[in-house]
């Protein structure tokens, strides 16, 4: 059907496996807020009582040939139908519904904009910091909490830093940062905690920015205005390669000596080798092929190949076509 005769979006059925999945993982406390659907059908209510607070309270009837249009939670219904395949234990579970009386498309329609109108995807940092399911979300709170490099420098609600912040990184950077670091390397918690914990001390020796800014010689808010090592971008592309070391031998007395060259690394925002790299136009940016640029660069500077796809990236930059 065509958009304007129809009151919802289209099912994006590549979202509904993940949420199937969330409830089979989580079939104990899962959490989903209430569907909204319309009922094109004669509605009755009945309360407890005839009056007072239990008129409010009772039974709604709803004849079954009735016509049901979801106008929010289309997709936590399908993933529903798609978990209950899987486990049909999960049919006795209940979820609310809060129902409207069907009046009409143009009705419909103007729910599902007023529903979605004023939805706020809350920042990535808050969500790292409230996931209690995810290991890597507990390692990156350990981080940012207890680690002499991070503790009271990390924003853990925000993503964004504003002008005059004193933190110098988020949390929802730290965890990119850190998941690059330890992605496809099978560790257990305890060695993972160890191996991320001693990678993001030896970078600090090799930034004495970030040490300055804890001894209060240096603000937060100047260093991240003059330098990109604090930055998403810096933060990741030094995960990456920090992956590669870790891939080859986890033993710090072999890739520890291996950073030494991050010391030499102009991180200054004026730098002309970032430009087109981390920084387009004056500005920091963070598209995966800026990512690969500015890794493409420390990997030059630690002596290190280049994969694949780096290497096409860095072809394309050199020639220009940025």
């Amino acid at each position: 059907m065509a958009p304007e005769v129809r009151a919802q979006r289209i099912l994006n059925k590549g979202r509904v496996p993940a949420l199937a999945r969330y409830i089979l993982e989580n079939p104990d406390d899962y959490v989903f807020s209430a569907l909204t659907a319309s009922v094109d059908g004669v509605m009755r209510f009945v309360g407890v009582s005839a009056q007072g607070p239990g008129m409010r309270v009772g039974q709604l009837h709803i004849p079954m040939a009735s016509r049901f249009l979801i106008n929010d939670g289309q997709h936590r219904r399908a993933a529903i139908e798609a978990a209950l395949k899987e486990n049909q234990a999960l049919g006795d579970e209940t979820i609310a519904v809060v129902f409207f009386h069907d009046a009409g498309l143009e009705r419909s329609q103007q729910m599902f904009a007023d529903l979605n109108r004023h939805a706020v995807r809350p920042a990535r940092s808050i969500g790292v910091l409230y996931d209690h399911r995810d290991e890597l979300s507990q390692l990156t709170r350990l981080l940012a909490l207890k680690s002499p490099v991070f503790r009271n420098f990390v924003e853990m609600e925000s993503s964004n830093l504003s002008a005059r912040s004193r933190k110098l990184f988020t949390l929802s950077a730290l965890y990119s940062a850190t998941s690059a670091l330890l992605q496809g390397l099978e560790l257990n918690s305890k060695d993972a905690e160890r191996l991320s914990w001693g990678f993001w001390e030896a970078v600090d020796e090799l930034i004495p920015d970030w040490g300055e800014v804890r001894s209060r010689s240096l603000s937060a808010a100047e260093v991240r205005r003059q330098y990109l090592h604090t930055h998403g971008i810096a933060l990741h592309a030094l995960g990456l390669l920090g992956n590669t070391l870790l891939h080859e031998s986890p033993d710090p007395e072999e890739w520890k000596p291996r950073l030494a060259p991050l010391r030499d690394v102009d991180w200054s925002r004026t730098n002309p080798d970032w430009e087109g790299r981390a920084i387009i136009g004056g500005r920091v940016s963070k598209n995966h092929q800026n990512v690969v640029l500015t890794v493409n660069h420390l990997r030059q500077r630690l002596g290190l190949e280049l994969n694949v796809e780096e290497r096409q990236a860095e072809a394309a930059y050199q020639r220009g076509e940025r």
